[in-house]
């Protein structure tokens, strides 16, 4: 049975993504800053569902944390860096504290916790690492400069380790959902909301969509597939 940390958990995506995993027969650590809906698995198959809390924006402490994962769960065959905040407002007006937070959240936490997650499957020549991006990296959008920022760094850094790691049998590919049929876009009305799904020809994905991409690329039949960008966004980006 094969490990797979998945960090963002507790709801959205992310427990999207531990129920497919789950499905396929991995054993998932999630990590979170809260347990949210991930209790259910964690209570119902504890040896194949266990919680972990963690901020993955506090970069300090991920060297000790992953050393901590090791000596619990190893060895790790997998590492979906899922986590993410979309903090909406405009550069002009942000504060720096906001914008540090974005970047600690979606970038340089994501960077880190491979860093350190990638030595073990450096040494045991095996491994999937996928990142989960957003059609905004390439798209772009108001109000979400910073988090558009972050996302196209984690696309550029893909692919970069793809070929670092490539050698030692370690894929490392990103998902790129569009706007998905969750509470993202539940708070959104009329018109906005209309504008969106005209842009998507196959309605709008959900999150069961893009867990699926990501169990394609931790899978068997995505053994050789690297340093590339998997978008599921109904058409949108067509």
């Amino acid at each position: 049975m094969k490990t797979v940390v998945v960090t963002g958990i507790s709801r959205g995506l992310g427990l999207a993504i531990a129920e497919r995993l789950l499905l396929d027969g991995y054993r998932v650590i999630g990590l979170g800053r809260s347990i949210g809906g991930f209790a259910e698995f964690a209570q119902a198959d504890p040896e194949r569902a266990a919680y972990e809390q963690f901020d993955v924006s506090s970069v300090s402490e991920i060297a000790e944390r992953v050393r901590d994962l090791n000596k619990k769960y190893k060895p790790i065959y997998g590492l979906v860096n899922n986590a993410g905040i979309g903090l909406d407002g405009v550069l002009a007006t942000m504060h720096l504290s906001d914008i540090k937070r974005v970047l600690a959240t979606n970038l340089v936490g994501p960077i880190a916790l491979t860093k350190y997650v990638s030595r073990t499957m450096l040494a045991r020549g095996e491994g999937r690492i996928v990142n989960i991006s957003s059609i905004i990296a390439k798209t772009g959008f108001h109000g979400l400069s910073v988090y558009g920022a972050t996302k196209a760094g984690l696309e550029g850094f893909t692919r970069s380790l793809s070929r670092e790691l490539g050698k030692a049998k370690i894929t490392v590919n990103c998902v790129a959902p569009g706007f998905m049929a969750t509470e993202m876009t539940e708070v959104l009305e009329g018109e906005k909301l209309e504008s969106i799904r005209r842009r998507a020809p196959l309605g709008l994905p959900a999150t069961s969509d893009v867990a699926g991409a990501v169990s394609f690329l931790l899978g068997p039949d995505g053994g050789s597939t690297t340093g590339t960008v998997i978008t599921v966004d109904g058409g949108s980006t067509a």
